[in-house]
């Protein structure tokens, strides 16, 4: 066994992802809105969401494009979602708070909040945005723009994750980095061939309405877990071609706040949406579970052997191994919470980040199909 040579595939997946990088930024598209804008309908989807919404509508309502309606879809909340949207915006007849009907069978919550929100808008163009966001006045847009200089009908913004908590630091990075690496950045994304390797941010989702309503919206991925990449991938199919651009000026989420969230948010994504994007078809998705095993495993094989090696328990060409790799993970993830503004320092516990994501892969892929999310269970497609 060659210590170094054996160390090359741990390094090669993130050279992979370096050499697929390049991305496209949305500050790179004009500011100022253009003659007869058209209008814009921001629908956000809003489940239990009254720690979050005051700050997306508020921020919405800053925005610039003079042809605006937000349209808050209040999806049976047990919180006061619906008061405190009403209360951010109060006197500004841009802003609606619709109740969602009764949830039908065979459907997801998100997207029947979406589908009714979208019946119910009034624009040409539709944004979709998670009510865990917030925006920058120029963020519709410059969207709008990016949409029609890329002459697209549907286009998501990857905006800013901001990481709050030590748990969010240990596993938004390593779902992040699987992202990246399986994805690159956004122009690997756009050139896309096959419709498995189309992948949309649902937090910040720009349709054409009536692009949006020929391929059947979000009706037709009703039952999916990864709704925006299934979405993305019905407008592939149907020959229109979507895209993906950057925004960290223009857009922030932060998704999960504590290890809970993280567990349940994550463990209904990485295995029954992450499935559904399985390169290879049956036999990919057939194999997706051990591909999804691997990455964490992957990860923490090298520093176990090393501190096993402390004690002479282990051969010394892979105690050799081990420390020459997992120099090169710490490297990586130096790189990677350096790209995230955290400290660096941070690198030295991806270990415990790889674990906890390894947790989660197992409690994803025992559930399966069956998915839970803010008080509903589901069977996913």
């Amino acid at each position: 066994m060659n210590p170094l040579t054996s160390s090359l595939p741990w390094l090669a997946l993130p050279l992979i992802g370096l050499a697929r990088s390049r991305s496209r930024a949305l500050a790179e598209e004009p500011a100022e809105p253009p003659a007869n804008a058209p209008r814009v309908s921001v629908v956000i989807p809003a489940r239990n969401e009254a720690r979050n919404i005051d700050r997306c509508v508020r921020s919405m309502l800053t925005s610039t494009w003079p042809a605006l309606e937000v349209l808050v879809v209040n999806d049976h909340s047990t919180d006061d979602t619906a008061a405190v949207a009403r209360s951010a915006g109060i006197g500004d007849a841009r802003l609606r708070v619709m109740e969602n009907p009764d949830l039908p069978a065979g459907w997801m919550g998100k997207q029947w909040a979406c589908w009714n929100g979208a019946r119910a808008a009034t624009g040409e163009i539709i944004l979709f945005l998670d009510a865990d966001t917030w925006s920058a006045p120029d963020l519709v847009t410059r969207t709008v723009s990016a949409m029609r200089s890329r002459a697209v009908t549907l286009l998501s913004v990857a905006g800013w994750q901001e990481l709050g908590t030590i748990w969010e630091k240990l596993v938004q990075p390593q779902i992040f980095s699987i992202l990246f690496v399986r994805y690159g950045g956004t122009e690997t994304m756009n050139r896309a061939t096959r419709a498995s390797d189309v992948i949309a941010n649902g937090q910040c989702l720009m349709v054409e309405r009536a692009a949006y309503e020929a391929v059947g919206g979000h009706e037709r991925v009703r039952n999916c877990v990864a709704e925006d990449l299934m979405l993305a991938q019905e407008f592939f199919r149907a020959g229109r071609r979507p895209m993906v651009v950057v925004g960290l000026e223009q857009l922030r989420t932060r998704m999960y706040q504590s290890l809970d969230e993280l567990i349940k948010g994550w463990g209904k994504n990485v295995y029954a949406g992450g499935r559904e994007s399985a390169p290879g078809g049956r036999i990919g998705r057939a194999l997706y579970p051990l591909m999804l095993l691997s990455v964490p495993l992957g990860a923490l094989v090298p520093p176990v052997i090393a501190m096993l090696s402390i004690f002479s328990l282990v051969p010394s060409d892979w105690a050799l191994w081990s420390w020459i790799t997992s120099s090169l993970l710490l490297a990586w993830w130096m790189l990677i919470y350096r790209f995230l503004r955290e400290s660096a320092w941070l690198a030295f516990l991806y270990p415990l980040g790889a674990l906890l994501l390894l947790w989660i892969t197992v409690r994803a892929i025992a559930h399966g199909k069956q998915v839970a999310w803010k008080d509903r269970e589901y069977t996913a497609a």
